[in-house]
């Protein structure tokens, strides 16, 4: 946490703010309250989406801290969101509402902090492998944007890696899939990982297969895509869905080997719990495994779908919980 003096018993302000939507609730006690959403799109800027929240739900209560995970990189706690053009700033919050304390951390880092908090009923299992207790637990995960981040929990102190992982270059392992890369990088010149594998790059992927087939698809977006998929009411909807199930499986699968991810796999954002049941199916996990001499220790690493929405604020929790316990104000 950033400068002044915070407790577990204070009241907390949590927020998972994303490019299209931020979320706020209050924490006190060590209890999560009601989660409120807000639209990016509604408010200027991140001062006046908290004051609307507190003056709805803590107008005349003190909030002594804030946990804010963001949609972006974070440098000296302020962030730009990705896609959007907030400007975040810890300690400009901290002054203006007088909080003791605020902490800003990435989006898939919050995420990250709550994967050991996570039961069963949470997740939605892709596969009967078993995790490794101890052993780093990797997110990812297409929303608006794409994101990642690993915890690593094998001693006292653990910490989460944060990645720009979605800025990366997407790979190809088909001829199919080079092609559709192809035609993207004649839009885009370089194809990254969430020019595919967010919401506007499902669209992304349809318009390209429409045209490497030369055929005639009807404009659609992300949400019209998936629901022609699953209803068969479209073939090049379908088989962008399947060719985004596909890539998932490869980016996956180097996220695992990258950060030896034998705690587990979890696949976050706000698109995938759509269709859960549709990437099992697919060649999601074929994909994950396929990677040559290192089949056999992939195939061992279980998947695992976060079907709880409020994950992040599981999260937000877990970290000011810990940054609590470990007696310091600084990032565990």
């Amino acid at each position: 946490m950033s400068s002044g003096r915070t407790s577990k018993t204070d009241r907390v302000l949590l927020a998972d703010i994303g490019g299209t939507n931020a979320r706020f609730a209050l924490m006190g006690d060590g209890e999560i309250g009601a989660i409120e959403h807000l639209k990016v799109a509604d408010f200027p800027d991140m001062t006046a989406a908290i004051s609307a929240f507190l003056q709805d739900r803590a107008p005349r209560s003190t909030v002594d801290a804030a946990v804010l995970g963001v949609a972006g990189p974070v440098e000296s706690n302020r962030s730009t969101i990705t896609n959007s053009p907030w400007l975040i700033d810890g300690a400009s919050l901290q002054k203006t509402f007088g909080f003791g304390a605020v902490r800003l951390l990435n989006d898939f880092e919050a995420v990250a902090w709550s994967l050991p908090w996570l039961q069963p009923r949470d997740l939605y299992a892709l596969g009967a492998q078993r995790d490794v207790a101890g052993a780093p637990m990797l997110v990812l995960g297409p929303g608006t944007g794409f994101g990642a981040a690993c915890l690593f929990c094998s001693d006292a102190k653990p910490f989460a890696a944060v990645t720009e992982a979605g800025h990366a270059t997407m790979p190809a392992t088909s001829d199919r899939e080079a092609q559709v890369i192809a035609h993207l990088q004649l839009r885009f010149g370089h194809v990254s990982i969430e020019r595919i594998l967010s919401g506007d790059g499902l669209e992304n992927l349809y318009q390209a297969l429409a045209a490497v087939d030369g055929v005639a698809a009807a404009e659609r977006d992300a949400a019209a895509i998936t629901a022609a998929a699953l209803d068969g009411s479209c073939g090049v909807s379908n088989a962008a869905l399947e060719m985004f199930c596909s890539f998932l499986g490869a980016v996956a699968g180097n996220l695992a080997l990258t950060f030896s991810a034998r705690g587990g796999v979890f696949i976050a954002g706000g698109i995938v719990p759509r269709f859960a049941d549709r990437l099992s199916r697919s060649s999601f996990r074929k994909q994950f495994e396929s990677k040559g001499r290192f089949e056999s220790y992939l195939r061992t690493i279980p998947t695992r779908i976060i079907v709880r929405p409020d994950a992040s604020f599981i999260g937000l929790k877990a970290f000011f919980d810990h940054a609590m316990a470990s007696g310091s104000q600084e990032h565990p």
